[in-house]
């Protein structure tokens, strides 16, 4: 997660509550996401950011864990995610996912 981004979350968690924010990933490597997900659950792991030594325990979820599908569109999911399920592997990228939100997360959905 480039420094930016770092610091667009740790503003938002700032300005509305970390209790208020849900980060969804849509990486294309399960390692990626993992990477992402502990940056804004338990600190920028590389120290070299704005989240470097903030624990913001946010929720994360992947796009394709099943609480972020269920409240998709069916068409607009169709349309915009549908193929991406084809060509990544969607399972191994919500476990990723999951297992950092159930080691870091301090809030979920």
């Amino acid at each position: 997660m480039d420094l930016q981004n770092q610091q667009r979350v740790k503003d938002v968690a700032e300005k509305y509550g970390a209790e208020n924010v849900v980060v969804i990933f849509g990486s294309s490597d399960a390692e990626g996401a993992e990477i992402y997900a502990e940056t804004v659950t338990n600190g920028d792991p590389t120290y070299a950011g704005p989240l470097a030594g903030v624990p913001l325990g946010l929720a994360v979820y992947d796009i394709f864990e099943e609480e972020i599908r269920a409240e998709a569109d069916p068409a607009a999911w169709e349309e915009n995610i549908s193929m991406m399920e084809m060509v990544l592997d969607p399972e191994a990228l919500a476990a990723a996912v999951k297992g950092i939100r159930e080691q870091y997360s301090k809030f979920t959905l």
